[in-house]
């Protein structure tokens, strides 16, 4: 008995194809295209190109193939959209041509980009579908498409091959699409304001700007080690004391810390700073301009996250964090010792590094009780001054510091405070969190002599905002992880599945 024949896989049923397209004399991967139309703008003028029977080229990847006989209809998608393609037999061999019907059949998959050329008609089913009276293969794809699978849904793999997430998931695509237009709007409303575009350095000396780890990498022309950027503020700021009063920048900062729902190690910000201003004034713009950037967005002040309607007309309530704990876990920050402090955390069940410094202590507590059941948009301000090294002091209590973040659906959308341009008293809070370097913690900032020695020579009163781009998409686009707005997220390699195929390509 003989044993059964064994089936060869897509890829390699695909490269035979490849090479017998290249034995036909077709090069599978030319260099030009001639297109006239995107497939949209073909469907929006069908009823002008198809009554006037004109011809036109479109390109873009074959998204399905079926074969009637001496027929086929298939689909072609471009990054405009999608259109029904109608080969025939007796239209295509009618001339002495290589790639004709039956070469498509035999010789081109789901996936392969094409150059199509025909005129415009409608079915009987009323589809608007091109007429193929020439076509021209662009690109051979070797791998099949996800739709072999009926999809692409795991997780994982649409994380690491976000490619393929994009061609099997047409929702993703518009994720990031509107991620775009977000960036745009928030940009061009940043202009409108008259802030300047401005770019800070991402490789720095001594990293500052907020509280976090770094990453650290060294530079072999200058044998000098380098941190990427946690965040772009204290180079700003050296600009709001250069002259300039309005600046901002949109850019990727890295922080090397833990990943979940609602944190990568590179992400994007965007910072402003507005000289001559403080918190207060700040709160109010930077609400007006959460404000209109939703509204240019989404046409309206309803956003739909995680199954509630988040509802951002103005005014949006306001708290300090002193009422705002108080309410949250009847804890008032302002009566209570450290080690009380622990002992009540310990009883709620609040997971804390109890050895930390109160900063960390405030955080944790603050998020569990306050910030993670915050629905609807509130700004959380006053925050103690263990929280911020970078603020100004309230004027009527020291203890607390005039910073704000603006609260919706539980996320943190952006951080902003009163800039502190004292440059004494930035020098005994830099010198605070050198003390806790020392004890072990690598999230507390570096002393920065080069920053002091700038704000020796003076800044003018001026409030700071960041807002992390990542999570205001995530509230605009109601996903409940940063992975599903950043196109290519931090993920641990396979290192067993790279070696294996290594391995393979090389023996």
């Amino acid at each position: 008995m003989s044993s059964p024949q064994k089936v060869p896989d897509f890829k390699t049923v695909r490269l035979g194809k490849l090479k017998e397209i290249i034995k036909r004399g077709v090069n599978p991967y030319p260099s030009q295209v001639k297109r006239t139309h995107a497939c949209q703008e073909a469907l929006f003028n069908f009823k002008k190109l198809s009554l006037k029977e004109i011809v036109i080229t479109l390109a873009g990847r074959l998204k399905s193939i079926r074969l009637h006989g001496g027929s086929c209809f298939s689909h072609l998608e471009d990054g405009s959209g999608k259109i029904q393609l109608y080969f025939r037999k007796n239209l295509l061999n009618q001339e002495d041509r290589i790639m004709n019907y039956d070469f498509f059949r035999d010789l081109i998959d789901t996936g392969d980009f094409l150059e199509v050329t025909g005129t415009l008609f409608k079915t009987k089913k009323g589809e608007k579908t091109l007429l193929v009276k020439d076509y021209k293969l662009l690109s051979k794809s070797l791998a099949p498409l996800p739709e072999k699978w009926h999809g692409l849904k795991e997780i994982e793999i649409r994380y690491r091959k976000r490619y393929l997430d994009l061609i099997a998931n047409p929702e993703v695509k518009r994720i990031f699409q509107k991620r775009s237009l977000i960036i745009k709007t928030l940009r061009s409303l940043l202009d409108n304001y008259g802030f300047i575009e401005v770019e800070t350095p991402i490789l720095q000396l001594i990293p500052g700007g907020a509280i976090a780890q770094p990453f650290i990498t060294h530079h072999y022309a200058l044998d000098l080690d380098l941190y990427l950027r946690i965040a772009p503020e204290l180079y700003l700021k050296k600009l709001i004391m250069g002259g300039f009063e309005k600046v901002y920048e949109i850019g990727r900062s890295f922080r090397n810390e833990g990943i979940d729902w609602s944190h990568n190690p590179e992400f994007t910000l965007c910072e402003f700073y507005w000289a001559y201003k403080d918190y207060q004034e700040l709160m109010d713009f930077t609400e007006e301009l959460v404000v209109n950037l939703i509204k240019k967005i989404n046409d309206n002040l309803k956003v739909r996250y995680k199954n509630n309607i988040l509802d951002f007309t103005k005014p949006w309530p306001r708290k300090t964090f002193k009422e705002a704990v108080k309410e949250g876990s009847g804890i008032d920050v302002t009566k209570i010792t450290r080690l009380d402090l622990i002992k009540k955390m310990k009883k709620m069940k609040i997971e804390s590094d109890y050895k930390a410094d109160l900063n960390k202590l405030y955080d944790d507590l603050y998020k569990d009780t306050v910030r993670n059941k915050i629905i609807q948009p509130v700004i959380i301000y006053d925050y103690p001054i263990e929280m911020e090294p970078l603020a100004k002091k309230c004027e009527d209590n020291p203890n607390f510091v005039q910073r704000f973040q603006i609260i919706a659906g539980g996320l943190e959308l952006n951080k902003a405070y009163s800039e502190l341009n004292d440059p004494q008293d930035q020098l005994e809070r830099f010198k605070e969190q050198q003390k806790l370097r020392k004890k072990g913690d690598k999230e507390a900032q570096f002393l920065d002599l080069d920053f002091i020695e700038a704000l020796e020579y003076g800044m003018p009163p001026c409030a700071g905002c960041g807002i992390g781009i990542d999570r205001l998409v995530m509230l605009l686009t109601g996903v409940n992880s940063l992975k599903e707005v950043i196109l290519f997220p931090t993920l641990k390699p396979k290192e067993k599945r790279i070696l294996d195929k290594t391995k393979a390509i090389f023996n």
